[in-house]
C-alpha cells in the first residue's frame, strides 16, 4: 500500500498519462499533412423530409463563390454528406474548383472528429468536407480549441499534421 506521500504523485502521473491518451487520440497520423477545408452546406430550402433539401437560389450562388475561391487551393477531391443540401453544395464547390465529388456516409449529421480523420485518411493533401451544424463546429473546436462559426456556406481551414 503506497504512503499518503505518494498518493499525489501517482495521482498527477495517472492525469498526466489520460491528458498524453486524449492528444494521441485527436493526433493523426497521415504520410503528409492533410489541408482540410471545412464547409457547412450552403442555405438549403425549409421543408420535409429533412434529407431531401434543395438549395435555394441565393445558396447555389453561395456553393459557386466557395468553387472559384477554392480554385486556386488545389483541392482534390470534395466529399460530401449523403444529405441533398451537402451533396449540393458539394457539386457547385467541385465543379468551380475542378475537383471530384464523393458522397461518404460517414459524414452525415453527427459526424465528428473520427468520422472525418477517417474519411480523409489517404485521399489527398487537399480535401474539402461539406458538412452540417453543429459539427462543423464541434470538429473544428476539438482540433483547434477555436469555433470560428459556421453560418450556411461557412468555411475555415484546418491543417491536419503528418
Amino acid at each position: 500500500m503506497l504512503g499518503d506521500e505518494h498518493v499525489d504523485e501517482v495521482v498527477e502521473a495517472a492525469v498526466d498519462a489520460a491528458r498524453l491518451a486524449a492528444r494521441l487520440r485527436l493526433a493523426a497520423v497521415y504520410p503528409r499533412p492533410v489541408h482540410l477545408y471545412l464547409i457547412r452546406h450552403a442555405e438549403a430550402e425549409r421543408g420535409e423530409p429533412d434529407e431531401l433539401r434543395r438549395l435555394t437560389l441565393e445558396g447555389r450562388e453561395a456553393a459557386r463563390r466557395l468553387g472559384e475561391e477554392l480554385a486556386d487551393e488545389d483541392v482534390s477531391l470534395v466529399l460530401a454528406s449523403p444529405l441533398l443540401r451537402a451533396r449540393e453544395t458539394a457539386e457547385l464547390i467541385a465543379r468551380g474548383c475542378g475537383a471530384d465529388v464523393e458522397v461518404d456516409e460517414r459524414l452525415a449529421p453527427g459526424a465528428g472528429v473520427a468520422e472525418v480523420r477517417a474519411a480523409v485518411e489517404g485521399r489527398g493533401d487537399r480535401v474539402a468536407i461539406v458538412g452540417h451544424q453543429p459539427d462543423c463546429s464541434n470538429v473544428t473546436l476539438a482540433l483547434t480549441g477555436r469555433d470560428p462559426g459556421f453560418p450556411a456556406a461557412g468555411m475555415t481551414r484546418l491543417d491536419l499534421p503528418a
